[in-house]
């Protein structure tokens, strides 16, 4: 099964939703799927989407960027995690503590010593 296949309902997905500037690639064995929500609910549906198919996200043959959807507009960057990473590292790159991004993204990481390639997480503003 290729990496598209497995993924094939979260494309659907995207293309049905309000994503614009939606792309879709593979590079090897990894899918690339971005573009820009109109709003947190259809961001959100792929997020669930990805999470139905890999729930533990270990795979890392999935880096699902899609931007917007703030209701706030405007509360952050974004940032999508590579092997490698950490917390305390990406917090150095965009000078914020790791705290601070761990606070930011606590519905998403439970664990601040376990994150996954391909996951999108919030950078709060300095």
């Amino acid at each position: 099964m290729s990496t598209r296949d497995k993924y094939q309902s979260l494309i659907d997905l995207a293309n049905g939703s309000d994503i614009s500037n939606l792309e879709v690639r593979e590079d090897g064995d990894v899918l690339h799927v971005s573009g820009t929500a109109s709003g947190e609910a259809a961001k959100q549906k792929l997020w669930d989407e990805a999470n139905r198919i890999d729930p533990d996200m270990r795979s890392g043959d999935l880096v699902l960027n899609i931007g917007g959807g703030d209701a706030g507009g405007g509360e952050g960057d974004t940032y999508t995690i590579k092997s490698g990473d950490t917390l305390s590292k990406i917090g150095k790159q965009f000078g914020v503590s790791w705290q601070d991004i761990h606070e930011a993204n606590k519905d998403e990481i439970k664990d601040p010593d376990k994150i996954f390639p391909g996951q999108t997480i919030r950078i709060p503003r300095k």
